[in-house]
């Protein structure tokens, strides 16, 4: 029997974070759109930055697709195409590790680089701190589980954790599932909505940002500023009034 807590906490938070993600995100469109931005820190200081940021952005996209690969897709697909349980898990585990580790060394050098370098400091806002502690109480967790949950537990995450999730977006709810799930799932499943509902009031913002327009945006055109024939010199400094004009 699935009790109310069960229910506040598998059922009513996930709504109420996933709520505040949408309207979030269209409030600061519509009323910050100066806001909406990674206020980039590069003119501070760029050799850190040249580690820390790659790291970090390929290590979470990589942690992103390994998400929508274990909580998007059903088990049986996987088995249908021919990865097996063994196969599944191999790859998991070794690619979510490598993923999670580059991650978390990529976030723990930017964040170095913005406590050390001081106008990166100056620049870095209340609701940054909040984001880096929520960002690496998620990441720790995932790869916690990643390691742990794959290889000490033995838990099948895809029986449990991802029908409840893919549930909460077909409206055919399971919180029993999240329940009976080991505490550091349990742990990093509620941050993980948490930082959602953080997520429409921090720079991540930029994720929605990416410059897709480019790709169409005609050519800018550059002109030269030599002299042409016909036209007349540019002189250095002010000139008087009436000089080097027509008369």
């Amino acid at each position: 029997m699935t009790s109310t807590l069960d229910l506040v906490l598998w059922v009513v938070i996930p709504y109420a974070c996933l709520a505040v993600f949408v309207v979030g995100h269209y409030w600061r469109y519509r009323y910050d759109k100066f806001g909406w931005t990674t206020r980039s820190s590069q003119l501070y200081e760029d050799h850190l930055l040249r580690w820390g940021s790659p790291m970090f952005h390929f290590g979470i996209l990589a942690v992103f697709l390994g998400h929508v690969m274990g909580l998007g897709i059903p088990k049986s697909w996987t088995e249908a195409v021919g990865i097996t349980e063994g196969v599944y898990h191999v790859l998991a585990v070794g690619i979510g590790a490598v993923a999670g580790f580059c991650t978390l060394v990529g976030m723990a050098i930017l964040i170095y680089r913005r406590r050390t370098v001081g106008p990166v400091f100056s620049a870095t806002t209340r609701m940054d701190k909040v984001m880096y502690l929520a960002l690496a109480v998620v990441i720790v967790l995932g790869l916690a589980n990643t390691v742990g949950g794959n290889i000490i537990d033995h838990y099948d995450y895809r029986e449990g954790l991802s029908v409840w999730f893919r549930g909460l977006f077909r409206f055919d709810l399971h919180p029993e599932l999240m329940a009976e799930a080991p505490p550091t799932f349990q742990a990093h499943g509620l941050t993980a909505f948490l930082l959602f509902a953080l997520w429409p009031f921090t720079r991540l913002v930029h994720v929605f940002s990416a410059p897709v327009g480019y790709l169409w945006r005609p050519y800018v055109p550059y002109r030269s500023r030599e002299p042409r024939l016909g036209g007349r010199a540019r002189r250095r400094g002010w000139e008087r009034v009436g000089e080097g004009g027509p008369r």
